[in-house]
């Protein structure tokens, strides 16, 4: 989802005869109670001032033509029910992708059109490159619930990419994270009164991860980590969402029942990736240095595998498939494991800098979030750059983490194919612009490559 906020959240559940919210003992999850959040700062409160005009507008390209963009609340709607009406002419399903304007989400909703499907891809940002044919982008804020209500009309499967506060200095916006994360999930949840069958939720493998070692986990030998545990509140709220999702599975529908799942990410990286190498940044001398266990190793995504994951699982959830992966997580990699400093070396050796060898101790480089506080404090009177915009980061190049793909192989028929970094750093360099050398103090403190969804 785009950073910029919409309407007021809808954050009542609606009914559904399914486990109780948050308090989850299924296919084997380890679950932990999660506070409920009986007095959300985000419940009875407009959404930032960061918000832009309430108004939506409406992109699309079908069949080769791009119409123009219509804003208002009635032109909008009659807009984009004509042209899904149309889209579908054809199409296989309908389906929507909020978060549709990013980088994963764009990537997705493109595969879904290829396969003959009418896409809704919904954001507050518009999409990096042209809509595709057979795909309409809606802007909009998921924390809208009737225009989120709207769109869903007719849908067959939802996929919920949308999320806030991955990075950067909105994470430390605590209620917006709160709001998109938690209320926005609520509100895609809620519109299963349009009985829409699927629904498959982008997670990340920091609902299981909070610094502690992990090689070889699997979904059943691995526990959430308690509330009070997570460094981050991105991470705690993508787990109270994910819990949500999972607490829906099976509510009743008109004639059938709600079938979801949740995929766990790592790191994401692929062609026109621009979150994760853009910050690593060796050019400046960034990344001078390695730090905590030399030999910790750790699993990434390439984006088509991860785009290949939801397509399978989105089927896995049909009655043509019996319903296999309902109410079912399923961790995504590439299926091998490498040591970030080994895997970045192409990246090094086409900049013409050798890989970093001095280790610091972890204790210097934690000293470095300090200066996350003192950016939030002083951002009223002077400008203190970030080192680490996310504590965890820390902790995520520091230890090993590491988990199998089996059950998404076995269940879902996910077979990743096989990718390297060199594969995209070939475009992500020619697409960087020339830049001067930094001083030498800026060292590594950008690391913020290892952001997960």
């Amino acid at each position: 989802m785009s950073e910029s906020g919409g309407s007021l959240c809808q954050v009542k559940q609606l009914p559904c005869h399914s486990v109780p919210l948050c308090r989850l003992q299924a296919g084997g999850h380890h679950m932990h109670n999660l506070p409920h959040l009986t007095h959300p700062p985000w419940a009875n409160h407009p959404a930032p001032a960061v918000v832009s005009s309430p108004a939506v507008a409406v992109r699309h390209r079908v069949n080769g033509a791009t119409a123009a963009s219509c804003s208002g609340p009635d032109c909008t709607a009659s807009r984009l029910e004509e042209e899904v009406a149309l889209a579908r002419g054809t199409s296989k399903g309908k389906v929507v992708v909020t978060g549709g304007g990013g980088y994963f989400g764009f990537r997705l909703g493109r595969e879904l059109a290829r396969q003959g499907l009418s896409v809704i891809l919904l954001d507050m940002n518009k999409p990096p490159c042209d809509v595709p044919d057979g795909a309409i982008f809606y802007q909009s804020d998921i924390r809208d619930y009737p225009s989120l209500y709207k769109v869903c009309e007719g849908v067959d499967c939802i996929f919920h990419t949308a999320s806030y506060g991955m990075s950067g200095p909105e994470q430390l916006r605590k209620e917006q994270v709160e709001s998109v994360n938690v209320g926005g999930t609520n509100n895609v949840i809620n519109c299963k009164e349009r009985s829409i069958p699927r629904l498959v939720y982008t997670s990340t493998i920091n609902v299981v991860f909070a610094g502690k070692p992990i090689e070889d986990g699997d979904e059943d030998s691995v526990a959430y980590v308690p509330p009070d545990v997570h460094i981050d509140h991105y991470s705690r709220t993508k787990a109270i969402a994910e819990q949500m999702v999972l607490s829906a599975n099976g509510c009743s529908l008109k004639g059938e029942l709600l079938q979801t799942c949740v995929l766990r990410p790592c790191g994401i990286y692929g062609p026109e990736e621009r979150r994760h190498l853009h910050r690593v940044n060796v050019e400046r001398r960034l990344f001078s240095f390695r730090f905590g266990d030399p030999q910790a190793r750790m699993n990434w995504v390439h984006v088509d595998n991860l785009v290949l994951a939801h397509t399978l699982a989105a089927e896995a959830l049909t009655l043509k498939r019996s319903c296999a992966a309902s109410g079912q997580v399923y961790f995504i990699n590439d299926g091998v494991s490498v040591n970030l400093f080994e895997w970045l070396t192409p990246l090094f050796e086409k900049l013409g800098y050798s890989r970093p060898l001095i280790n610091l101790p972890v204790s210097l480089v934690y000293s470095a979030i300090l200066v996350e506080y003192l950016h939030v404090a002083l951002r009223p009177v002077v400008t203190v750059p970030l080192l680490f915009t996310r504590s965890e980061q820390v902790r995520n190049i520091a230890v090993s983490h590491t988990f199998k793909i089996d059950k998404a192989h076995r269940e879902l028929g996910y077979c990743p194919k096989p990718y390297s970094l060199a594969d995209s750093v070939e475009q992500y360099l020619k697409s960087q612009k020339p830049c001067s050398t930094s001083p030498f103090f800026n060292l590594s403190w950008t690391s913020q490559h290892l952001i997960l969804l």
